[in-house]
């Protein structure tokens, strides 16, 4: 009896969550080791049907790198990123392609399973993400500041989000891999957290979730970091203490803050049922970003965010 009261007592908690987020639109970014066990893979499909089941409108960004480097690694190429972003020639885009179909078909499927309805896109698709060539900035041994050329990468320079409004009012679940396209119908490589924070920005989601490796972004003492505001993360990038893979993430929460989103999330994708332990408790799993805090807390740890305020906010 005492184990069928805690679980009634789970429920209970996540009822004002369920309440105040129906018929929001949340954009999960899913990628890292997520997608490379099974029981990660069943338990994110799950996350995503009972969200649509409870109201909530989600569109999936997905990634694949650990799956492009082991292709491309098989095809006698090279991987190298700066910032975070593969640098991406000709040889090496056919191949993320190629294994970014690939998932994306998978992951629909995978969903189907479970109850949930999806419908597979790209980026391509309806020019959903036009993209042009990114030109990182990169500090120098000196201080100074050059941008680098690393091929076919590409950042989005607007959404086209008709087919995925369209997509959620028939009820569907967009599953979107990041593929960009160019004014000129080239196409490019995506940073799939980017990709995802320009969706969230578009659609105005209620969130933006991004599922990692680790458990969020922390301090230059390795404390995990439970809310993060816009001025603090821009001095941690600036100093280096949010390091190099990390950085394209909360870069791509700040921007998708800035465009509407009203709260985005970096939490590990390692645990199961990650997204709903952010989403429907109040500790979370992971570290909120939000555009400023209101009310202090020691390294960080108050939440001022939807978390905290679900019973009050709108």
């Amino acid at each position: 009896m005492k184990d069928l009261i805690e679980r009634a007592q789970i429920l209970a908690e996540a009822l004002p969550y369920i309440q105040r987020f129906r018929g929001r639109t949340f954009v999960v970014k899913y990628g890292g080791h997520a997608m490379l066990t099974g029981e990660l893979r069943e338990s994110f499909a799950q996350d995503i049907v009972l969200l649509e089941s409870v109201g909530i409108k989600a569109v999936v960004v997905h990634g694949g790198g650990p799956q492009i480097t082991d292709l491309i690694g098989r095809l006698g190429l090279k991987s190298s990123f700066v910032r975070g972003m593969r640098v991406t020639d000709e040889a090496t885009m056919d191949a993320a392609e190629m294994v970014l179909q690939k998932i994306n078909k998978e992951i629909v499927a995978l969903i189907w399973r479970h109850g949930g309805r999806a419908v597979g896109l790209s980026g391509k698709d309806g020019d959903l993400l036009v993209a042009r060539k990114m030109l990182p900035a990169v500090k120098g041994p000196d201080g100074s500041v050059e941008h680098v050329d690393i091929g076919l990468v590409g950042e989005v320079t607007h959404v086209v989000p008709t087919g995925l409004q369209a997509l959620e009012q028939a009820g569907f679940i967009p599953v979107i891999a990041p593929i960009g396209v160019g004014q000129d119908g080239g196409t490019y490589n995506l940073n799939a957290d980017v990709a995802a924070g320009a969706i969230a920005g578009a659609l105005k989601a209620e969130k933006l979730i991004l599922l990692t490796d680790v458990e969020g972004v922390k301090d230059r003492h390795g404390r995990l970091l439970r809310t993060l505001d816009a001025a603090l993360a821009r001095e941690m990038i600036d100093s280096g203490a949010i390091g190099e893979g990390m950085i394209p993430k909360v870069e791509c929460c700040l921007d998708a803050l800035r465009d509407g989103a009203l709260n985005a999330h970096v939490i590990d994708g390692r645990v199961p049922h990650a997204v709903l332990l952010e989403v429907f408790t109040k500790s979370g799993v992971g570290t909120e970003v939000v555009r400023r805090k209101t009310r202090a807390g020691a390294s960080g740890e108050s939440k001022t965010s939807s978390r905290s305020r679900v019973a009050t906010r709108g």
